[in-house]
């Protein structure tokens, strides 16, 4: 039986990566309906991914004989500036829940529940990589700056992103 804490540490962690999955959503529109349809794509592809991780966090708990809790969320913002504004915020977001992410290992751990802090080791290994993706967009699009024609090939670097197996930082 999964531990108390535990449980609700993670239902904690469903209702942020549902929230994840919706901000993703609201970004890829966005960017659809202002001429970024790689970045659309690419966000499309992470929307996806992060309903999968909580999906991994549904099942998980279930399995271990608790009760994942769907959550109310809050509608996710839907106005941006600029594509670097969305890149900067989607940063900011997965470095929260980076965070969210160790404290939640640090209660499995406090808690003795070295199976679910195992469990955790891909998760933790996945932001390193998101939060690293993310940096190596945002140096992309702050090189280019405002330029159109860099803009438009960091689009269709993000297009083949989306398109990509696994993503990969951009080469």
């Amino acid at each position: 039986m999964l531990n108390q804490k535990v449980q609700e540490a993670i239902n904690a962690q469903i209702k942020k990566e549902e929230f994840s999955s919706r901000l993703y959503l609201s970004m890829a529109i966005w960017c659809e309906t202002n001429g970024y349809p790689g970045a659309a794509a690419f966000l499309y592809k992470h929307t996806e991914e992060e309903r999968m991780h909580m999906m991994k966090f549904v099942r998980y708990v279930n399995s271990r004989g608790g009760s994942a809790v769907v959550s109310d969320i809050e509608k996710p913002e839907d106005k941006f500036s600029s594509l670097n504004d969305i890149f900067t915020k989607i940063l900011v977001h997965e470095e929260f829940i980076t965070t969210s992410i160790n404290n939640l290992y640090g209660v499995t751990m406090d808690e003795k529940d070295y199976t679910t802090g195992n469990f955790l080791q891909w998760f933790i290994t996945e932001q390193l990589e998101e939060e690293n993706l993310m940096r190596t967009i945002l140096d992309k699009i702050s090189l280019v700056g405002l330029d159109k024609a860099g803009m438009f090939h960091i689009d269709k670097e993000l297009e083949g992103m989306a398109t990509a197996t696994k993503s990969a930082p951009m080469a």
